[in-house]
C-alpha cells in the first residue's frame, strides 16, 4: 500500500512539473510577441496589408500621436487632435523582424508626401513610425535611410516617440473583410467590396507601384 501511495505521489509530482513547464513555456512564447506602431494613411489599408505577412499575429487599427484622450474617428479625421490614423502590428520576431516590417511599411506608402496619403488628405493621414526606445529609433532611422537611397528622393515620414495608442471603434477593425451589407446611392454592397472599390479609387496601389515598382510588397 505504501509503495502504491509513493508511486501515486511520484506520478502526481511529475504531472504537476510537466504542467508547470507547459504553462511557463506558453507564457514565454506569448512574451515573445513584439509591437510595431506605424501610420500609413487609411488604417483599413495598412491593416489589410500587414495581416497578410507571415509572422504577424494581429493588426489593430487606432489613433495615436496626439493629445486628445479617447478620440473618436470623427474627431481625428476632422483635425485638431494631433492624432494619426495608425495601426499596431503584433508580430513574432522569430518569424519576421522589426527591420523587415519597417522595410515593407515604407514601400507600402508614399513616404515623400507630407500632406496625407493618396486621396486622403490632412494631418490624420500622414505617415509616421512610432518608437519606444533607442534601439527601435535606430532601426527606423536605418529603414528611412535605405528608402531614401533607393528612391533618390527626400523621405518625409517622421520618427515619433510613442504615445498612448487608442483602439479605433469596433467597425474599423478588419474592415476590409467585413460581410455587412451596406446601402449606398448605387445600391447595396458588401463591406469588403466597398473597401476594394475605395482602395482602387483612392489610387493607393497605383501610386505605390509608381514609386517602388517591383519592390512594393502589397500593391496588386
Amino acid at each position: 500500500m505504501k509503495n502504491k501511495l509513493a508511486n501515486l505521489k511520484a506520478i502526481t509530482l511529475t504531472l504537476a512539473i510537466a504542467l508547470g513547464w507547459i504553462a511557463q513555456n506558453g507564457e514565454a512564447h506569448a512574451a515573445e510577441t513584439r509591437v510595431l506602431t506605424v501610420a500609413g494613411g487609411c488604417f483599413w489599408c495598412v491593416e489589410a496589408d500587414f495581416e497578410k505577412v507571415k509572422g504577424v499575429e494581429e493588426v489593430v487599427s487606432g489613433y495615436t500621436g496626439g493629445s486628445t484622450e479617447n478620440p473618436t474617428y470623427k474627431q481625428v479625421t476632422r483635425g485638431g487632435t494631433g492624432h494619426y490614423e495608425a495601426v499596431q502590428i503584433m508580430f513574432n520576431p522569430e518569424q519576421v523582424s522589426r527591420a523587415q516590417l519597417l522595410h515593407m511599411f515604407l514601400r507600402s506608402v508614399d513616404p515623400t508626401d507630407a500632406g496625407g496619403q493618396f486621396c486622403d488628405r490632412g494631418e490624420s493621414y500622414r505617415t509616421a513610425i512610432f518608437v519606444s526606445d533607442q534601439a527601435e529609433k535606430e532601426l527606423a532611422q536605418q529603414a528611412i535611410a535605405n528608402a531614401r537611397q533607393e528612391l533618390g528622393q527626400k523621405v518625409v515620414t517622421p520618427i515619433v516617440d510613442a504615445k498612448t495608442f487608442y483602439k479605433a471603434e469596433a467597425y474599423h477593425q478588419d474592415y476590409y473583410k467585413g460581410d455587412r451589407l451596406m446601402v449606398t446611392r448605387f445600391g447595396p454592397i458588401r463591406q469588403s467590396k466597398a473597401y476594394e472599390r475605395y482602395r482602387e479609387a483612392c489610387g493607393r496601389d497605383d501610386r505605390v507601384r509608381q514609386l517602388w515598382g517591383g519592390a512594393a510588397p502589397f500593391a496588386s
